[in-house]
């Protein structure tokens, strides 16, 4: 027994005097690790005798022990002395300018959302919010998109499947998608809200299509007004002021086209002109000058008296006109971008070209009536 106190002892020794990390993980080695004069000991274990192994065991198992509670007591010391040094010999110079940080930014679309609803406030708006997740009444049906309505198939819907249909207080089912346009928002503004209405509904919404000007996720930005006396004089002395206002331009010029919405009627397109400047298009002017033309930025119209009647009023007392536009639209038109598909991409050269600092974000110079 005398051979492991010894063994013990000089161990302990050269595990006290150890003055490096470096020197403290070769006394390991050399004495836990698998050569190591201590695992060969432990090694001899399974040939004694069981008189021996009662002896020798528990001596051999105190060494080991020993041993590796005094390199773990002397790697800690070591660790928290050279932290000590480290701190005793290192400064932070405070007068020394920081380091440059990665700076997030504003993205077009947030900064265009903010520019129509400071727009739509000063014109008396109020802004109006519903699910992402609709159901075909209000997506379709009470828009006087009725199942069998081949308007239908101007949207590419994203429905999900039988499992997810709801039923209807009168026990009709109705099917579950992903809105095609904001326009569920109005009909759950007047059926919960009394008239008179005036909202804009921006948000998400999704179609099945995908190219340089359209994604399966998009933004929208609708309005309502709901009033008795209303005409399309309303409608176009809004849609004037609201673009003037957009565009930071007094010689906006529009252009209403008849069209087809079956939620409206009348229903027109609303172009509006631009110049060419440089080979660039610029919002202004008139669209018939030799340098000019014409861009579609909005649909709207009247609102269908069958929708009024939908929501629970009489159409013969309330009217009321509509209007939607894409924001990812106007965003191109206004900071001069081409491919729609690149406002989801993600890319960090994009978005520090076309973003915008969230200390610096530029505001309408004047608002509506400037």
């Amino acid at each position: 027994m005398t051979e492991i106190a010894a063994l013990k002892a000089g161990l302990l020794a050269d595990i006290e005097k150890a003055d490096t990390l470096e020197r403290v993980e070769e006394l390991r080695v050399g004495a836990l690790g698998k050569q190591g004069v201590v695992t060969a000991l432990l090694k001899t274990l399974g040939g004694l005798s069981p008189e021996e192994r009662q002896t020798r065991g528990p001596a051999i198992h105190d060494l080991r022990q020993g041993v590796t509670d005094a390199i773990a007591m002397k790697k800690a010391a070591l660790e928290q002395a050279a932290l000590d040094a480290r701190l005793a010999s290192e400064k932070l110079d405070m007068t020394l300018p920081v380091d440059v940080v990665p700076e997030g930014s504003v993205h077009p679309v947030s900064q265009v959302m903010d520019e129509l609803a400071e727009i739509f406030a000063d014109l008396g708006f109020a802004v109006a919010s519903g699910p992402e997740i609709e159901d075909d009444w209000h997506n379709f049906s009470a828009l006087n998109i009725p199942e069998t309505h081949p308007a239908r198939a101007m949207h590419d819907t994203f429905y999900f499947g039988d499992n997810y249909k709801v039923t209807d207080k009168d026990g009709t089912p109705r099917a579950m998608l992903l809105r095609t346009h904001t326009s569920p928002v109005q009909i759950r503004t007047m059926t919960s809200t009394s008239a008179p209405i005036r909202i804009i509904a921006p948000g998400r919404v999704y179609r099945s299509d995908s190219d340089a000007t359209h994604t399966p996720m998009f933004h929208q930005i609708e309005g309502l007004v709901i009033d008795k006396g209303i005409h399309l004089g309303h409608l176009k002395w809004t849609l004037e002021t609201f673009l003037k206002a957009f565009f930071e331009r007094d010689d906006i010029v529009l252009r209403l086209r008849p069209s087809y919405f079956p939620f409206t009627e009348p229903s027109v397109e609303v172009d509006v002109g631009y110049t060419l400047v440089n080979g660039q298009r610029v919002i202004g002017g008139s669209g018939d000058d030799d340098e000019g033309g014409w861009l579609e930025v909005l649909g709207s119209g009247m609102v269908h008296r069958r929708v009024i009647e939908a929501c629970g009023l009489d159409p013969d007392e309330w009217q009321g006109f509509a209007f939607g536009t894409g924001v990812d639209r106007l965003a191109m038109l206004k900071y001069g971008m081409n491919d729609l598909r690149a406002f989801f991409d993600g890319d960090l050269r994009w978005l520090r070209h076309y973003g915008f600092s969230a200390l610096d974000i530029p505001t309408l110079s004047g608002g509506v009536g400037a």
